[in-house]
């Protein structure tokens, strides 16, 4: 037995997560491309239209919100989606986000257990290295009729968050079987500093934490991020794991399990 899960990318790191039939959704973002902020060192440019608008999306059933201090992580029309769900996120996040009272901050490696959908799922923060002094978290989401893999051990559904490559990180390949791992890419040659991981980085936490599927996101739509489509794809090939990629295409629901 193992979770199904499709994905429909919507743009950078937003996405829905459909797990066992319940819709988690990623950093919400849907503003238009043109839109930018000035971030003092940089100015945030989206550089695409978000491949489906906010009156397009299924019903969602909870977001996973890896920093809510980040406008391209979430935006003022992805902020509409956060009454009244279920949303995880970091502990400042929870306390800039209230007082809405289903949002839920937290630590690195703190467990959730929450009924989403009607369906009962453990969801975990994991730990992140992003943009200095500024909280981000990533998630493992688990539950009923999630089955075991490897070992023995529960399987579940990574998704990274922003974070460059930590060997903290290696520990999820003792505590979970990873049937898949949704990773936030980037040109590992940024302009200001690294915080989100390239391809090599990206190919060696998938094998740390021994998953079985690789969907990366994240790496375009935006003028600051550089690695595009066929860098990534040189990236995997030159590690050896090409095989194991699922790739996105906006606004198309894609089977990864």
């Amino acid at each position: 037995m193992a979770p199904t899960l499709d994905i429909t990318h919507i743009g950078t790191a937003t996405a829905i997560l459909t797990i066992n039939g319940v819709n988690f959704l990623t950093d919400p973002f849907f503003s238009p491309a043109g839109t930018s902020w000035d971030a003092g060192r940089i100015v945030l440019k989206v550089t695409e239209d978000p491949a489906l608008r906010l009156d397009q999306l299924p019903i969602i059933d909870a977001v996973l919100l890896s920093h809510e201090d980040h406008p391209d992580n979430l935006d003022e029309l992805g902020r509409l989606l956060l009454d009244g769900r279920r949303v995880f996120t970091t502990v400042d996040g929870g306390k800039n986000l209230a007082p809405r009272p289903a949002v839920h901050g937290m630590k690195p490696w703190e467990e959730i257990e929450s009924k989403i959908g009607g369906k009962s799922f453990k969801i975990m923060a994991t730990p992140t290295q992003h943009v200095p002094g500024n909280e981000c978290t990533g998630f493992i989401v688990t539950g009923e009729d999630f089955g075991h893999g490897r070992d023995g051990l529960p399987n579940a559904i990574y998704f990274t968050g922003d974070t460059v490559y930590i060997e903290e990180l290696d520990s999820i390949a003792d505590r979970f079987h990873i049937v898949a791992a949704v990773m936030n890419l980037e040109d590992p040659n940024a302009p200001l500093m690294q915080i989100t991981m390239g391809g090599k980085d990206g190919a060696t936490l998938f094998r740390a934490i021994k998953a079985d599927v690789l969907v990366p996101m994240h790496y375009e739509s935006w003028g600051h991020f550089t690695q595009f489509g066929a860098e990534l794809r040189q990236a995997f090939e030159d590690e050896g794991i090409s095989d194991k990629i699922c790739w996105l295409k906006g606004g198309e629901n894609i089977t990864v399990l």
